[in-house]
């Protein structure tokens, strides 16, 4: 097998994909709730900051997903 050759994910590993946009999706949440709310603009630089790069990591892992998408089982493991 060719080292650029895709191989199907487990359904361990899609869960774990799944729990991880979650997670980002939360962080980005709090943390814009947290930029909301605060009067301290060094607090709101951070935390858009944040914001922008957990929407990247979620960004990233949306498209893995998307990539593996043909190779996923199509029955639960």
């Amino acid at each position: 097998m060719q080292s650029n050759q895709m191989q199907a994910l487990s359904g361990k590993e899609l869960e774990y994909i799944t729990d991880s946009i979650s997670n980002e999706d939360l962080l980005i949440k709090q943390l814009a709730a947290t930029a909301g709310t605060t009067q301290n603009s060094a607090v709101q630089g951070i935390c858009i900051q944040q914001i922008q790069s957990h929407t990247h990591h979620m960004d990233m892992l949306v498209q893995l997903l998307h990539q593996h998408q043909q190779y996923a089982p199509t029955q639960p493991q």
